[in-house]
């Protein structure tokens, strides 16, 4: 275990994690949860779980225009590294001169892809599902049974795929906690992250640029929900 200096003791606040990609990411988690709860219940309730999942598609696509238009810790050029980069990361971690990252690390930036690709799937395969009882998708009309069908198994399975990929990311904060006295939660509820060594403060976009980005994402999936 590493029993260095924590990255949190001491030193200087710094803003780490904007408040639209704070915003986003507690938003998913408490989606997530209505999504589950209302595919559970089944019934009316669908209509919720249907609402739940537009707007996490929204909120997805709001993300990718965020990792390219956004703040520095939250654009994909941030924290997107090759394969020797990620390697070479998970050889350091267990070392006694491991040192942290600012904002996403290699292997968390890919972590971040993968959740935002599944969700994408997932939300978007839902467009054309149905659950052979009362609910079908916006889109089902555009397709065949057959197809809806299939879509709905792909939906279905997304959702246990997204679990283990939830599952992994718990498991990396805690380990982060227990090893290196990391705490990777907090930064994520207050933006900051106190550093006991001289880093710049990543450059932050405007609060009223991410509002303009979600209502663009919002009408986008209305449109197709309504429009087509």
């Amino acid at each position: 275990m590493n029993q260095g200096k924590p990255f949190e003791s001491g030193g200087k606040k710094i803003r780490v994690w904007d408040l639209p990609t704070r915003l986003f990411h507690w938003s998913v988690v408490a989606l997530i949860i209505v999504s589950w709860i209302t595919a559970e219940i089944g019934g009316t309730a669908m209509q919720y779980h249907l609402w739940s999942g537009y707007t996490i598609l929204s909120l997805v696509l709001f993300r990718v225009l965020w990792g390219v238009l956004g703040s520095e810790t939250a654009r994909f050029t941030h924290f997107l590294r090759g394969p020797r980069a990620v390697m070479a990361y998970a050889r350091a971690f267990f070392k006694p001169d491991y040192r942290p990252t600012l904002g996403h690390n290699p292997l968390g930036g890919w972590s971040v892809i993968a959740l935002l690709l599944v969700l994408a799937l997932q939300a978007t395969t839902g467009l054309f599902a149905n659950d052979d009882i009362l609910t079908e998708g916006p889109l089902y009309h555009l397709v065949s049974k057959r197809t809806s069908d299939f879509l709905s198994t792909v939906h279905s399975t997304a959702f246990d795929v997204l679990m283990a990929l939830v599952a992994i990311h718990i498991s990396a904060i805690l380990l982060y906690r227990v090893w290196h006295g990391e705490n990777l939660l907090k930064p994520f509820l207050t933006g900051d992250k106190a550093v006991n060594r001289a880093i710049p403060a990543p450059r932050q976009s405007s609060v009223w640029l991410a509002l303009a980005l979600m209502l663009l994402a919002a009408g986008a999936v209305y449109w197709i929900v309504n429009k087509l």
